[in-house]
């Protein structure tokens, strides 16, 4: 299991991913599942992955060996890709690429092709996007009337991005959201859980303004996890009972 977020607002784009992976209670490790391409040239893009590993590694693999335009015949990669749509059908490419060399096999071990990104990130002369690319290689694009974007494991930090997050968030509050939402999310789910990987990025920029990994221990999101915890009890207790009672059964 894993989770992902993508925030999209108007100051820029949140990226968050967990690191861990698993396959049983006895086989737990930590793999990097939030990788960036073309920091410091022309653009930042930012790939978060989600379901088999063995699918998204492959497919990590085949974005830095370039994936062949079956309309041109020539190899093209996230670092050359013209605009965010075009890398994002690369992104598509290389998933179907990958269930044509593997999805046969993968069915003939009973084991599904599962796997799903978020992309996002700025190339120069374009505007900030965000996508969800699906095990098809078909996506659907983040909008100023849902700003976020998820992964994985997301039932347990959807509600909390609904009610918190809109297009006018500030960025560091949207980072702030969006690791609330991963800590709800490993409270009740054992596999989501540290490190978490972030990387903050401003609209108008081609590189981002935080990367950053959170390791266990780390003050601050100790801090922002008994924060919460505490708010969420102090709202319980504030909000009235409810007024409901039983039918009198003398009447």
């Amino acid at each position: 299991m894993t989770y992902c977020a993508g925030i999209l607002v108007r100051e820029g784009l949140v990226m968050i991913a967990d690191t861990r992976t698993n396959a049983g209670l006895d086989n737990v490790s930590t793999f990097r599942k939030l990788n960036l391409f073309g920091t410091g040239k022309d653009r930042t893009l930012a790939l978060a992955s989600a379901g088999n590993l063995s699918v998204t590694q492959t497919v990590l693999g085949l974005l830095q060996e370039g994936v062949v335009n079956p309309d041109t015949d020539e190899v093209e990669t996230l670092e050359t890709a013209p605009t965010m749509f075009r890398a994002a059908q690369v992104v598509g490419r290389a998933i179907r690429k990958v269930h044509q060399m593997d999805g046969a096999a993968l069915e003939d071990a009973r084991v599904k092709f599962d796997v799903s990104f978020l992309f996002g990130g700025r190339i120069e002369g374009g505007p900030m996007r965000l996508y969800m690319i699906y095990a098809a290689g078909n996506f659907i694009e983040c909008g100023a009337d849902a700003p976020f974007l998820q992964v994985g494991e997301h039932k347990y930090g959807k509600p909390i991005l609904d009610r918190a997050v809109t297009y006018e968030t500030t960025l560091y509050d949207a980072l702030k959201v969006g690791l609330i939402s991963m800590d709800s999310t490993m409270r009740s789910n054992l596999g989501v859980g540290l490190p978490i990987d972030v990387m903050l990025m401003r609209s108008e920029t081609l590189q981002p303004e935080l990367v950053h990994r959170i390791e266990a221990g780390e003050p601050y999101f100790h801090d922002l996890r008994e924060r919460w915890s505490a708010a969420l009890r102090a709202a319980h207790m504030a909000i009235p009972r409810p007024p409901y009672r039983a039918p009198d059964p003398s009447r």
